[in-house]
């Protein structure tokens, strides 16, 4: 444990420790607890530490009010979904958070802007829907990009970009075999032109991973500083004439006679319609249609101390693109602005066990294996977050039936990033009234549930011990 910053690394501190806010609690499980907490302060990660000052927020409820509309969860799909209603609808949102704005995914990710959305492939889009459907699913991912940008250039959101485009990294040849394939694929049935790098070539041009035996690139790709980003929607949405209240958690949900009564400790929010954007932190229990309908799967993160010029050098780190390998339980990394290194990965099954310093030590090896010049490299911070992952490894944007106004728009599976902007505002045209371009099937179908949902974590467990052997050995 000395190689990390033990002032940054205490897991039950945050940038916010001097407040009178709730301690921030790291053993939070989606699938155990029945909320996340109520106004608790932020998880330590390096964004909350280097965001500067909030936003202004409109506070905790505080008593009961009658609104046009509810979102619950005030990340990057439910402020997106506020900003949209206002800006393109006319309809000023109400925002309930738990704990903080931002407080959970939106602040704990490695903030990679990935041309996707879910975790499957486009070749697997097309064994799944067919080439038609898939190409049309291909041109809204495209959209969702111009979404996301243009909601920067807007806003005027300075969020640390860095573009250039995504490296996927294939850590073993049979992996580079893969990508040559989907390359192909993605350059004769999308149109869409990746580059195929030897090892040679990435180690010269790009970075010297020592993983490595070669990679593709793509053009589309954006690291962001996810905390910021946020902040700036977060100012939009406001400005727009949306309301945002943090520590409210939702205690209770009835709908009478069509309108939802949402209970929050200060006070029941009435209102016609709901959209759910609470990603990874959604709780069993919040409502019946969401029940067991997202697997929230851990993710470690950590970052460096700046690199120093020689260490730079060492590991030839030339570009600031957002880089993933091709393992399962992938890696997702970078250089950051500052020149530290971010870097995630698995984490553990359960939110108890979520603090084991194993689970960092698996990290920190990963980190060491791709980049031997960085062996024993002060760890700065170090934190974690639940992944929402659907059933079926793609996200939906929904309305579970057709007699309730109720919404979500959920599992992204670590590619929310992006996709969370477009998804928003797809979620807000849904909430107002318009029914014309959902038929796709991240729109038009629900998210599937687990028949042994009960029993997830029994075989998470075995699937990581598969996917190990799957990605190392065979």
């Amino acid at each position: 444990m000395d190689m990390v910053n033990n002032t940054r690394a205490d897991f039950r501190q945050s940038a916010k420790a001097d407040t009178v806010l709730d301690r921030y609690d790291p053993s939070y499980d989606p699938l155990v607890a029945a909320t996340p907490g109520k106004g608790q302060q932020y998880a330590p990660t390096y964004w909350v530490a280097t965001a500067g000052t909030p936003p202004e927020d409109d506070g905790p409820v505080t008593g009961d009010m009658d609104v046009d509309v509810v979102i619950i969860g005030s990340g990057f799909t439910g402020l997106s979904a506020a900003l949209h209603l206002a800006k393109e609808h006319g309809i000023r949102a109400t925002v309930l958070e738990a704990n903080q704005v931002s407080w959970g995914c939106t602040s704990r990710n490695g903030g990679q802007a990935q041309n996707a959305s879910g975790r499957l492939t486009r070749s697997q889009w097309i064994k799944r829907w067919g080439l038609s459907t898939a190409r049309k699913m291909h041109d809204e991912v495209q959209e969702g990009f111009d979404t996301f940008k243009g909601l920067i250039r807007e806003g005027n959101i300075d969020c640390d970009p860095q573009d250039g485009g995504h490296l996927y990294i294939a850590h073993r040849d049979k992996a580079m075999r893969k990508l040559e394939a989907e390359a192909k694929v993605l350059r004769e049935q999308f149109g869409y032109e990746t580059e195929l790098l030897d090892k040679p070539t990435l180690s010269r041009d790009y970075v010297n991973e020592a993983e490595a035996v070669g990679a593709m690139h793509e053009p589309e790709g954006i690291g962001v500083h996810p905390l910021k980003l946020a902040q700036g929607y977060h100012r939009m949405a406001r400005n727009l004439g949306a309301t945002i209240h943090p520590s409210s958690p939702v205690l209770g949900w009835e709908t009478i006679n069509g309108v939802h009564h949402i209970k929050t400790p200060g006070g029941t929010v009435r209102a016609r319609a709901v959209g759910v954007a609470t990603g990874g932190y959604t709780s069993q229990g919040l409502h019946a249609s969401l029940n067991s309908k997202i697997m929230p799967i851990l993710s470690n993160s950590l970052v460096t101390r700046p690199l120093t010029e020689q260490e730079i050098a060492a590991c030839n780190f030339k570009t600031n693109e957002v880089i993933t390998d091709t393992r399962t339980l992938r890696h997702y990394y970078r250089k950051l602005p500052d020149n530290r290194v971010q870097i995630g990965s698995r984490s553990s099954i359960t939110g108890a066990d979520a603090g084991n310093h194993k689970h960092l030590e698996l990290l920190i090896n990963g980190l060491h294996r791709k980049f031997p010049a960085l062996t024993g490299i002060q760890i700065d911070y170090s934190w974690w977050g639940w992944v929402d992952v659907s059933h079926d490894m793609m996200p939906r944007i929904y309305q579970p039936d057709d007699k309730e106004q109720i919404f979500y728009a959920l599992g992204y599976g670590g590619n929310g990033v992006m996709f969370s902007a477009h998804a928003g505002r797809r979620m807000a045209q849904r909430i107002a009234g318009i029914r014309e371009g959902f038929e796709l099937p991240i729109y038009n179908s629900p998210l599937p549930g687990h028949l042994f949902a009960p029993f997830r974590r029994l075989g998470q467990r075995m699937l990581y011990h598969w996917y190990h052997l799957r990605d190392e050995v065979l």
